[in-house]
């Protein structure tokens, strides 16, 4: 039997070149090798935008149909919205009661958002245990498998800890996950930092050609190039180049240092170069987005179809968890 692999995006907005090659490149690459469940975290959504909740349904159309256009496949993955399966909810509960507080507040993720996003009020409960909404995710399904990027392992480490708590007061439920790093790096926004929505430089995989192009004619590039006259050093200076190395051929890739070391190459010129490449890269994208937008898939029937399966999975699984917590060989610590 296959491994299980469990993920889960947010619908907060439109999808990035981040999510695109830290994220959906790789579930394209599981849903070969794992039986992969992919769930719209709706509820994990309103950890930071509670007060417009009513963006997060209006997003979760246009999120799936990104999955899709890039190559998700609802025949060799489940895919399903959180929400419609409550059993989420009650687990959530249920691993909330044992677990300290102490370790949801080292969470390096929640004190960077807390420093990032000042602009929001989130000293709220949901958001500093929404780790413990996650573990109940990944668990549900008995997951083997979390791909996810560097920053987010210490919420799989907080999973681990959270899941053999449970085992050890109650029963052994449940497989200890381990996290499968994705291959991509973290991908720098327009300003350096994590691309992100929330920073607001972000490049989306539905932007325009023109639009894409604009962005990254405003990237940073060598700090202390001034003048094209001046030899660069991409590998160490350029932010821009991060690019460079997802959507360049390697002998390009390897010419471009060499000019750019050289001062032959502007800076101009080369990101005009590489918003080609990232323009052509997206258009057998646009082109299935396209086609899926006319009807060749109904998202709303997908994600019925997969909660059918996710139910079914969940429903098992709480079975088991009541029978564990309710039993008279529960420890004491």
């Amino acid at each position: 039997m296959k491994k299980r692999c469990l993920s889960g995006m947010r619908p907060s907005g439109k999808l990035h070149l981040g999510h695109l090659h830290g994220v959906l490149e790789n579930w394209k690459r599981l849903q070969e090798e794992y039986e992969c469940f992919f769930f719209v975290a709706d509820w994990h959504a309103l950890t930071t935008n509670y007060k417009r909740s009513w963006e997060v349904p209006e997003n979760i159309n246009d999120m799936v149909l990104d999955w899709l256009a890039v190559g998700i496949d609802p025949e060799k993955a489940t895919l399903f919205i959180q929400s419609d399966i409550k059993e989420h909810a009650e687990l959530h509960l249920l691993l909330s009661m044992i677990t300290p507080l102490s370790w949801l507040e080292r969470n390096p993720t929640y004190k960077e958002q807390k420093q990032q996003l000042k602009d929001k009020d989130i000293s709220t409960y949901g958001f500093l245990g929404y780790p413990v909404l996650q573990a109940a995710d990944i668990i549900m399904y008995k997951a083997n498998k979390v791909p996810v990027g560097v920053d987010q392992l210490p919420h799989v480490e907080l999973t681990r800890e959270i899941t053999r708590r449970f085992n050890y007061l109650y029963r052994e439920v449940f497989p200890v996950p381990d996290a499968l790093l994705a291959e991509t790096p973290k991908l720098p926004g327009l300003d350096g930092r994590k691309m992100s929505k929330s920073y607001g430089n972000s490049i989306f995989i539905s932007d325009s050609p023109d639009e894409i192009r604009k962005k990254i004619m405003t990237m940073v590039t060598d700090i202390e190039r001034p003048r094209k006259s001046d030899p660069g050093d991409p590998e160490k200076r350029c932010i821009a180049f991060n690019l460079h190395k997802l959507y360049m051929p390697e002998e390009r890739l390897k010419e471009i240092v060499e000019d750019c070391k050289a001062a032959k190459l502007g800076c101009v010129a080369c990101k005009r170069e590489l918003s080609e490449a990232v323009v052509k890269f997206l258009e057998p994208i646009w082109e299935k987005r396209a086609e899926y937008e006319k009807g060749a898939y109904d998202v709303k029937a997908v994600l019925k179809e997969g909660a059918k399966r996710a139910r079914k999975e969940a429903q098992k699984t709480m079975e088991e968890v009541r029978d564990a917590l309710w039993s008279q060989n529960v420890k004491s610590d």
